[in-house]
């Protein structure tokens, strides 16, 4: 009998890192032989947000009327592909109760634990509350851009306590658990990073060379860089999900299919985004980074974590920097970093994995 295995995380985001991170994990298990589903929870006030931010993505930048249609295309993409998505019944997302028993829940990944995530922050069910399992993990969980110096109130640190496995994807994270439990939890890779990526349909994208550039509201110095090495180059600048501009082509309607295989055959990739860099270091793309205060701790943890500091743009990064970022080949240390982080990660699948497949064959045997 295969183990009911659940998968809980934001997977109705219209965000191309959400959705890829989700069917890969649930997608891994599944390749492992478990029946995992995504927990399909719901709530009327988190999807009133979300599709509010998938029409008006790049506030506080304003959006031309003519984007919102171009926006809703976009949407309309990410509901087809979740709907393929394997899920269980839909529940309310303050009534896990309402969910069958799974032998095993998996928490992540994704800014879980973020408290201060616009819309779905401070919901216990992220923290083990009330879900129906036999055994609860997490894989690749992270509290985003909740600081760990700010620390973790007891009424969460110790919801956590019931989860007998920790992994998370970033230091802050890790600082944050071991402040407030005394634990040290494993450091996994990203969904994104650790399983592959199977994008579907044909290419809809440019037939010619193009750098791709991923993210909203880069600083102009930072977008003239862009374009000045883009030009120097002869490559077009394709913005994928959200209008920029000063980019050559908009693609705001690319579904999350469109943007695996545009990460695929991009000869470069800009960002300023956590998966930007996620996608790019999977491809061994040359990339660079800006930072954003949202966005800031999770995109620094993870280029410190496989040694990538270099990949980062700041206000102080000359044009010479930028453009050998751009034109050079993601150094082999730090594909070699990784090679090793698949290896620890993968261990610490297994024995999630594996442990549950072995009490189920001792319940099996003994039930015979």
């Amino acid at each position: 009998m295969q183990l009911k295995t659940g998968v809980l995380t934001f997977h109705r985001c219209f965000n191309y890192g959400s959705y890829w991170q989700a069917r890969c994990l649930v997608e891994a298990f599944r390749e492992r032989g478990h029946n995992a589903v995504l927990l399909d929870h719901q709530s009327p006030r988190v999807e009133r947000a979300e599709r509010k931010c998938g029409f008006e993505p790049v506030l506080p930048t304003p959006v031309p009327r003519e984007d919102h249609f171009l926006y809703g295309r976009k949407i309309a993409k990410f509901q087809r592909a979740f709907a393929a998505l394997p899920r269980s019944s839909r529940f309310p997302l303050d009534q896990p109760e309402k969910l069958p028993r799974f032998d095993l829940v998996v928490v992540g990944s994704d800014e879980v634990w973020n408290l201060r995530h616009p819309w779905y922050a401070r919901f216990p069910l992220f923290f083990g509350e009330g879900l129906p399992a036999n055994r609860l993990v997490s894989y690749a969980g992270s509290f985003g851009n909740y600081h760990a110096a700010e620390g973790l109130d007891r009424e969460w640190s110790e919801r956590l306590r019931s989860f007998e496995r920790l992994s998370v994807r970033d230091e802050n994270s890790r600082v944050h658990l071991r402040c407030a439990l005394g634990v040290e939890p494993e450091l996994v890779l990203d969904p994104c990073l650790q399983f592959p990526v199977r994008p579907e349909g044909r290419w809809r994208g440019p037939r010619e060379s193009f750098a791709l550039v991923y993210g909203h509201n880069f600083p102009e110095t930072f977008a003239g860089q862009a374009r000045r090495w883009a030009a120097e180059r002869g490559l077009p600048l394709v913005s994928i999900g959200y209008r920029n501009d000063w980019a050559d082509r908009q693609w705001i309607t690319a579904g999350p299919h469109d943007f695996a295989q545009a990460m695929e055959r991009a000869a470069a990739v800009i960002t300023n985004f956590f998966h930007g860099c996620v996608f790019a270091l999977r491809n061994a793309k040359p990339f660079i980074c800006g930072l954003t205060p949202y966005r800031s701790i999770k995109v620094e943890n993870l280029l410190a974590t496989v040694g990538g500091e270099e990949h980062l743009a700041t206000e102080a990064t000359g044009y010479p920097e930028y453009a050998d970022r751009l034109n050079s080949p993601v150094d082999p240390s730090i594909l070699r970093r990784m090679d090793a982080l698949q290896r620890s990660s993968e261990r610490f699948l297994e024995e999630i994995a594996g442990k549950e497949a072995s009490l189920q064959a001792r319940m099996e045997g003994a039930a015979a």
